[in-house]
């Protein structure tokens, strides 16, 4: 896979963009929720809330775990996966201050 140029952008807009590629997908953010309202790290459970085969859950929680959202332990041969709520609270932060810089503030257009 191609590897985008990142070269000259602020590491904000470098994570900025890794979150969003995160929150790409809705098997990603519901993913999320399900790890959201259990509120504890779990194992196989999350394939058995999706409509999806156990291999692309995996896929899935890698490229949340890429991005910083999720942490994990590992029991035996399994990894367990839980919010890191560090760092949903900073995404949500600064994806806020970044949309709140996007606005205009004379409704332009």
């Amino acid at each position: 896979m191609a590897r985008a140029k990142t070269g000259g952008f602020s590491e904000d807009e470098v994570q900025a963009a890794a979150w969003a590629r995160a929150l790409a997908h809705p098997a990603r953010i519901a993913i999320l929720k399900v790890l959201a309202a259990r509120r504890t790290c779990l194992c196989g459970e999350i394939v058995d809330e999706l409509p999806l085969a156990q291999s692309t859950v995996s896929q899935h929680l890698k490229a949340l775990r890429e991005a910083g959202l999720l942490a994990g332990e590992i029991e035996g041969p399994r990894v367990c996966y839980c919010l890191d709520e560090a760092a949903i609270r900073r995404m949500r932060r600064e994806l806020t201050a970044l949309f709140d810089d996007l606005e205009t503030p004379d409704g332009c257009c």
